[in-house]
């Protein structure tokens, strides 16, 4: 956990870094078991998850949910569809042994 923390530490300490640089972070925490992808399109820190890690998943959800919105407006879709959507295919694309978020709340192995 140290070895995630270090880099993540210097993502937050540089304030919303770019978004390649966060999601660099992101992969590293999913490969961690820290986070994982839900069904709404949205990263989620799985439970014991540190605060760095949660930070993090908020300014990638930051990211994720200004770019649903500009392709449910381009597109003249609800905001919902848009993010189910893109979870379908998040999860699909998700590895073995990394955690998903089922339909029912609860994070699970892939």
């Amino acid at each position: 956990m140290r070895r995630l923390l270090g880099p993540l530490a210097v993502v937050l300490l540089l304030g919303a870094a770019s978004p390649a640089l966060a999601q660099d972070s992101l992969a590293a925490a999913k490969a961690a078991g820290q986070v994982g992808e839900r069904p709404d399109g949205l990263a989620g820190a799985v439970p014991g998850a540190p605060p760095p890690v949660q930070a993090l998943v908020q300014q990638v959800n930051a990211q994720r949910l200004a770019r649903y919105r500009e392709i449910a407006q381009g597109n003249g879709v609800p905001l919902d569809a848009v993010q189910a959507r893109a979870g379908e295919r998040l999860i699909s694309q998700t590895p073995a042994g990394q955690y998903v978020m089922t339909g029912a709340g609860r994070w699970v192995k892939k």
